[in-house]
């Protein structure tokens, strides 16, 4: 499936656009199928509606496990290497994984877990998540992870958004020098879970907790007496794989819902080509499993491809700024993935922590989560890959469900800030406001895709309309993705940042709605907005403008309590860098916020503000420009 060069590449994109339907199939027949598909694509944007490989059946962990045994069986599928520098690693080969996966299988089916339930996942980043998520997707259950940063709050609608069954957690995961606490975060949760049926609970911290009797299980005890074997579930190819949820614009996380044969066809794929990975190599994606990220590219794209995925479970400063770089030289990394918060986060703590390690083992460098600015991608590429190694920077996101643009390491062109290109089966476009497509070179718009890929989403669990209403409805006939998009005079993408009111704070998209509605819980609260602003290490920061009933004494006082507020309702991950407390904010005359001015205000810029003749009254701006400057 990979491309080594670029004359392969320029052919890959040729036969894509002249057939692509066969395209795809030629993919499709690499893996194993019970039964081939009667109709590649089946396809209607106007109604949302896409199907890929219908009437087939197969079964994804028969494709990322099974079908490697034979002749790869004793090869390392998962490293995973411990928060604890000085904690063993551990290696599971694909025949250990395959083993874990089928007795974790079966556990859940003396349970009671069937084809089509959903199985919610709160954990650590241990190797147990993995073989957790491959469980599920052996045995047909939808799983839907989780990320250990959420409030209890965050975790409850989402397991009750898709009413989960089971819930899968841990006593408590480490980070860093701390200890999350997430059973009890989990405890709290079901208090108002009425789907929770029986929760596993994996000993990872030794903390005491509470264990409920009749619904709470040890899973170290479920896993001594089990079978070994597993018979995978026979699956349709649009089966339901996993739900991700994903921080909305307005409303309730969305639910985004990832079919089984796509997904599972374009995670390899895009896997191979744009990290190039060949045999035998050593590949890290620091990111989370709770992210869309850790899906794709630690879990199914790797091991679909047969690779060795290495997992880590502490953070990139713990128990200094140099624990990423020790790591690649103690296991000899080849490829490395991750965001350009960590990259930035590291290159300011000094070059001192990189030079005392040996990175001449690493051959690929990638970037995902948000655009990497210049900065970044020059201290990356010059320190970490030693001015040798090409950057991937990758623009994708849940919704798409593998890497949508990007160039493929050593193939073609890369550029600094720039993503390059759609890959060979992606046709991406940038549309001005009335949807017209701007087919020049040096232009700015919308970026949309007008023509179905295999692993893109298939809908928002429970709500189509939502579905349709957020990526079709914008533009008819193609998809949105809610992000701006700049070409360049040679054809090169460039990410210019989101258009709605999603916010990309670290890699993390945060809907401004769900922070905000943290905040107006605060008693003193009467309305608040949200919106990001450049951040040197985060990428954006949150800056929230808050009117209050009673102007605050002391503004520390109340920024704590809504720091608090918006932990206990969204996560730590989610809270405001800075605030600003005024007496109105900038609406227009049918009571929308005008954001985009509170973006430049936020962002320091008082002047040049746009069209403000759509304000219901104008002087509000002023009054909030004129906090700014008291503030400084």
């Amino acid at each position: 499936m990979r491309i080594k060069s670029l004359e392969e590449y320029h052919l890959e994109k040729e036969n894509f656009e002249e057939k692509p339907e066969n395209f795809w199939e030629e993919k499709a027949k690499k893996f194993v199928w019970y039964r081939k598909w009667d109709e590649v694509l089946n396809w209607d944007f106007k109604s949302a509606n896409v199907e890929w490989f219908k009437g087939g059946k197969l079964n994804i962990t028969e494709n990322c496990l099974d079908r490697h045994l034979k002749n790869n069986g004793d090869r390392i599928a998962i490293k995973w290497i411990a928060n604890n520098p000085n904690e063993k690693n551990i290696e599971l080969s694909y025949k250990e994984l395959h083993l874990q996966v089928c007795k974790f299988s079966n556990v859940l089916k003396s349970k009671g877990i069937n084809k089509g339930d959903r199985i919610c996942l709160y954990m650590p980043m241990v190797p147990e998540l993995a073989i957790a998520v491959l469980a599920c997707a052996r045995i047909g259950a939808i799983h839907s992870v989780v990320f250990a940063g959420f409030s209890a709050k965050s975790l409850s609608d989402r397991i009750n958004d898709a009413t989960c069954k089971a819930l899968i957690t841990s006593d408590g995961g480490f980070r860093g020098d701390k200890i999350t606490p997430l059973k009890s975060i989990a405890d709290e949760a079901l208090r108002s879970t009425p789907s929770i049926e029986f929760c596993i609970v994996l000993e990872r911290t030794k903390s005491t907790i509470d264990m409920k009797d009749n619904r709470d299980f040890w899973w170290q005890d479920e896993m001594k007496n089990v079978n070994i074997n597993c018979t995978p579930e026979e699956m349709n190819s649009e089966d339901k794989l996993f739900i991700l949820y994903t921080s909305g614009s307005t409303g309730k996380p969305k639910g985004i819902v990832h079919t089984t044969a796509g997904y599972m066809i374009y995670t390899q794929y895009s896997f191979e080509n744009v990290f190039q990975y060949q045999e035998n190599d050593l590949y890290w994606c620091t990111a989370d499993i709770g992210w869309i990220t850790g899906h794709s590219y630690i879990i199914y794209g790797p091991l679909l491809a047969g690779a060795t995925t290495v997992m880590f479970e502490g953070v990139p400063t713990y128990p200094d700024a140099g624990r990423f770089w020790k790591i690649v030289e103690e296991n000899k990394i080849n490829i490395f993935y991750t965001a350009p918060t960590a990259i930035r986060a590291l290159e300011a703590k000094g070059n001192e922590y990189v030079r005392k390690y040996n990175l001449s083992s690493l051959k690929v460098l990638g970037t995902v989560g948000e655009p990497i600015n210049e900065d970044a991608w020059n201290w990356y590429y010059n320190e970490i890959g030693n001015k040798k190694c090409p950057i991937v920077d990758t623009w994708w996101q849940t919704e798409t469900g593998g890497i949508m643009i990007s160039n493929l390491a050593g193939i073609n062109k890369e550029k600094a800030t720039f993503a390059t290109l759609p890959l060979p089966g992606i046709k991406a476009c940038i549309v001005d406001d009335k949807g017209a497509e701007l087919e020049q070179n040096n232009i700015e718009g919308k970026l949309c895709v007008k023509y179905p890929w295999p692993s893109m989403a298939r809908t928002i669990y429970g709500d189509h309309q939502r579905y349709f209403n957020t990526y079709f409805s914008a533009f008819p006939g193609k998809y949105f993705s809610g992000d701006g998009c700049f070409k360049n005079e040679e054809g090169l993408f460039r990410i210019t940042g989101r258009v709605d009111d999603v916010i990309i704070v670290s890699g993390h998209n945060l809907g401004t709605a769900e922070i905000e509605s943290a905040i107006d819980e605060h008693q003193n609260v009467c309305e608040s907005a949200i919106v990001g602003y450049p951040h040197n290490i985060k990428g954006n920061g949150l800056f929230a403008f808050i009117i209050c009933h009673q102007k605050p004494k002391k503004d520390d006082e109340i920024n704590l309590e809504i720091n608090n507020l918006i932990t206990k309702h969204v996560g730590p991950i989610a809270k405001v860098d800075s605030f600003l407390y005024v007496d109105g904010l900038p609406k227009t005359r049918s009571g929308k916020i005008m954001r985009r001015i509170l973006r430049k205000i936020a962002s320091g810029i008082t002047e040049d503000l746009g069209d403000t003749s759509t304000l219901l009254d104008p002087a509000v701006v002023e009054k909030i420009i004129t906090e700014v400057k008291n503030n400084k």
